[in-house]
């Protein structure tokens, strides 16, 4: 009977090391994951790198902090800002959505045209919600990141 334990311990012990992806495991981020309203958020500027929201305790709510590219580990890099338009009826969720991705992916093909240069990095907008629209703001982010782990270092290509 003592066999049979032994065996599974041994296969337990092993399995970790066997998946080592699940230390890393790929994400994928869309526009509802960060919005205007996540706290921190909105003190992060261009080519700025932050961290994936977490809790603060020191603010009491969960939050996004600015990380120095090159000091890591960041999760985020911001490329670009752009405003939405008005449009004609206030705040319609949609048409910013639709907006904030067409803007995000041609400033994306503007910073990595190439497939190369673009291979292993994905983007997502950061869309002001009804509440911070009310209030004025307009402001779209665009944010890359590593869907298969955390930056080393900053994304944007030099010049």
């Amino acid at each position: 009977m003592t066999a049979p334990v032994l065996a599974l311990g041994a296969l337990l012990v092993l399995l970790p090391a066997a998946d080592a992806a699940s230390v890393h495991p790929t994400t994928y981020k869309d526009e509802t994951f960060l919005t205007a309203e996540t706290g921190g958020v909105l003190a992060i500027e261009g080519g700025e790198c932050f961290t994936d929201p977490g809790w603060v305790s020191a603010a009491g709510e969960v939050m996004v902090r600015y990380v120095p590219c090159d000091e890591g580990p960041a999760a985020n890099q911001v490329y670009g800002f752009v405003a939405a338009p008005e449009g004609d009826g206030g705040y319609e969720r949609e048409r910013v959505v639709a907006f904030g991705w067409e803007t995000c992916a041609r400033g994306f093909r503007i910073h990595w045209p190439e497939e190369d240069a673009a291979a292993g990095i994905g983007f997502y907008p950061v869309l002001p919600t009804a509440a911070t629209w009310a209030s004025g703001d307009r402001d779209v982010m665009c944010v890359a990141y590593r869907p298969a782990g955390p930056l080393t270092g900053s994304l944007l290509p030099t010049l």
